[in-house]
């Protein structure tokens, strides 16, 4: 099945097939898709080892730009004490970070690697 990338799905942490809620909290990611039965991990031990480095892309220059503004805002402080504050003000977004690494991850893969690995789509031909 080709993966066709769809930004408003990918925003709204859908699955890359159908498009309903990867996630059913903001800690808790259900296992399957709940409208195509889509295996989120694909079965893979480890498989989310590679959301983490997308984790890591979205929090360094979340946390460069807040150090700017407040640079900016507070040009007596030293770095030290502006990057502090900005992972300070990070923290709260964790929650965020971490669905939207996932999410990103999941439709990386889907993209990179459509095969459905015994997980057929609802209208795929066996």
């Amino acid at each position: 099945m080709k993966y066709l990338f769809h930004p408003p799905t990918l925003l709204r942490r859908g699955c890359p097939r159908c498009g309903h809620a990867i996630f059913a909290g903001p800690f808790a990611m259900h296992e399957e898709c709940p409208g195509c039965g889509y295996d989120f991990d694909r079965g893979e031990p480890g498989y989310f080892t590679g959301a983490m480095y997308v984790s890591y892309a979205l929090a360094v220059p979340l946390i460069a730009v807040l150090t700017g503004i407040e640079y900016l805002l507070l040009p007596h402080w030293t770095l030290f004490r502006l990057v502090l504050l900005a992972w300070v003000l990070c923290v709260p977004l964790v929650p965020w970070i971490w669905q939207y690494s996932r999410a990103i991850w999941i439709h990386f893969d889907q993209w990179v690697d459509p095969v459905d690995r015994g997980n057929p789509g609802p209208h795929s031909n066996p």
